[in-house]
């Protein structure tokens, strides 16, 4: 269809991708009437360079032309984390991209098995009243943030696997007298290498990162701004009551104790 619209024939685009092979000194980017009509019934599948020549020839962006192949480049920074699920990671993903950003079930559904990430964006009708501010007739600043399956900094109040909204418009740890662990601050946090999600205190220049006293990770010491910044509060959150493990587990003795019953 594409070629069609510019009128052009197989030998045509053959011979005008000659001339950019020959420009680019490089015969990959050179394609042949034989090789078109292959490509065109869906036989052959074109190389990144043939690609660029099509792209050229039929004068369509270059990126347009990949998402014919179910390429989306867009996706790139919002796929990184699946190949490292156990990092923390940030994910520049648009929020209407994600689908059903208001209700964490679905976003934790969703992101299913990655890695700790924050999930920029702006939730124009957020109408709950945020700790730290007076009214709500203002919409605040808010983000998603995933927790990795190996952060375990705030276990087990927030579960590795678990969904937190964050309201990045609160980027200061605040000194509030706290009744008990849930009034405590808990803070999205921004590192050299990565992120991570729990209490925080200021100590001079450092900024402290505070585990859960039940959690086995320990205090993190960073230069605050430097090493470490804060990306905002956490103000809500969605957790599992009971471990993955633990689950995987149940179902293994459930399975176990099923085999001994129909063996029996």
């Amino acid at each position: 269809m594409l070629r069609s619209a510019r009128r052009l024939t197989g030998r045509q685009v053959e011979e005008a991708s000659r001339r950019i092979a020959a420009a680019k000194r490089d015969k990959r980017f050179c394609i042949s009437n034989a090789w078109l009509t292959q490509l065109e019934k869906g036989v052959s599948e074109p190389s990144i360079c043939k690609i660029f020549s099509l792209s050229t020839i039929y004068r369509v962006k270059f990126l347009d032309l990949i998402r014919l192949y179910e390429v989306d480049v867009d996706e790139i920074e919002k796929l990184g984390p699946i190949a490292d699920p156990h990092s923390t990671n940030l994910l520049s993903a648009k929020i209407d991209e994600i689908g059903a950003v208001s209700e964490p079930q679905s976003l934790q559904s969703s992101l299913c098995e990655r890695s700790t990430a924050l999930l920029s964006g702006t939730i124009g009708h957020a109408s709950e009243t945020l700790p730290g501010h007076a009214s709500s007739h203002r919409s605040p600043q808010i983000a998603y943030g995933y927790i990795g399956l190996n952060d375990a900094t705030m276990y087990p109040m927030i579960r590795p696997g678990s969904v937190v909204r964050i309201d990045t418009s609160q980027t200061k740890p605040q000194s509030v007298t706290q009744h008990n662990q849930f009034q405590r601050p808990i803070y999205f946090v921004e590192l050299r290498d990565g992120y991570a999600c729990g209490w925080c205190e200021l100590q001079g220049n450092d900024l402290l990162i505070i585990p859960h006293h039940s959690s086995p990770a320990h205090i993190r010491r960073f230069i605050y701004l430097k090493e470490a910044e804060i990306v905002g509060r956490v103000i809500s959150f969605n957790t599992q009551c009971v471990d993955q493990d633990a689950r995987e587990s149940d179902l293994r003795s459930d399975q176990k104790l099923v085999h001994n019953n129909s063996t029996a």
